[in-house]
């Protein structure tokens, strides 16, 4: 009984991590439906640039802190000067369009900080704690405490406040936004920014667990997908359910059958679910037609 709890822990920190990065694709596709595949070099930039700031001798907290604005501004950047010119162009290009950059992101992290993997200190301590016989690394604590706070802080912000508001009526009908006075694009823009910050974030508390490197963000950045068409796409809470549900079935496939299958077999399940409900377990949030 104890094994397959330590499995299910390990698995909900591994679907902490798929729930962050499938928020930030949700976040983007909600408002502009724009499926971005470079969401994961978001992830992977928050980590190699927290390290080459504390290599430079920041502080732990300040390193985070312009890393995290750093990626924010490399998604805004993202949405304003290639997004929004080719705003017209059909679904299937944006997709090859955001691989293209993502591929472009990989090769100048290559670039500058090589193929070499780096480490990052745990925010807190490296001992573990025992939680009735569970062992779980104070790092995972943290992984686990930043899905809950970006989940609430994403709630707030759309559900709580006007500019929320602005946001889902650019969801719901851009046209109709526009005739009230609000940007679709500055919303998207907004959009690109709260997912390259919540990328970030992830890569920050990840890679005290794990080696950070040029290509990290590859096999994340699928699993998060995965987890937000799991999901539904287009429902925040949906998706961190399924990659919650998705880092577990990987952990116990890891666990009982195969560490080298864990892939495979979180992946097997996915297409198997979607076979039986092609919508994700929660279905997709109704919106209208997209637009930038």
């Amino acid at each position: 009984m104890t094994e397959l709890l330590q499995y299910v822990a390990n698995g909900l920190v591994s679907g902490g991590i798929y729930a962050i990065v499938a928020v930030g694709f949700i976040t983007i596709y909600n408002v502009s439906k724009v499926i971005n595949l470079a969401q994961g070099e978001f992830l992977m930039l928050g980590g190699m640039v927290t390290v080459a700031l504390i290599g430079m001798n920041l502080p732990y907290g300040l390193a985070a802190l312009l890393a995290i604005l750093l990626v924010t501004l490399i998604g805004v950047l993202m949405q304003k000067y290639v997004i929004a010119y080719v705003k017209k162009a059909n679904p299937i290009s944006l997709i090859i369009l955001t691989i293209g950059i993502s591929t472009l992101i990989r090769g100048i992290a290559s670039f500058i900080w090589g193929k070499d993997a780096f480490a990052l200190e745990p925010i807190t301590s490296n001992e573990p704690i025992s939680i009735g016989g569970v062992m779980i690394a104070q790092q995972s604590i943290w992984i686990l405490a930043a899905v809950l706070i970006i989940l609430f802080l994403l709630w707030y912000l759309m559900d709580k406040t006007i500019l929320g508001k602005k946001i889902n009526a650019c969801s719901v009908n851009p046209m109709a936004a526009r005739l009230m006075g609000i940007s679709p694009t500055k919303m998207s823009m907004l959009a690109f920014a709260i997912s390259g910050a919540t990328g970030a974030i992830a890569g920050i508390v990840i890679a005290p667990l794990s080696v950070t490197s040029y290509d990290i963000g590859v096999l994340l950045g699928i699993k998060g997908f995965s987890a937000a068409i799991l999901g539904g796409l287009g429902n925040p809470l949906g998706a961190a359910v399924a990659a919650f549900l998705l880092g577990i079935v990987e952990s116990l496939g890891a666990g009982y059958i195969s560490s080298g299958m864990k892939d495979a077999i979180a992946f097997l399940v996915l297409i198997g679910m979607l076979l039986i409900k092609p919508s994700g377990i929660f279905g997709e949030r109704s919106v209208g037609k997209g637009g930038l």
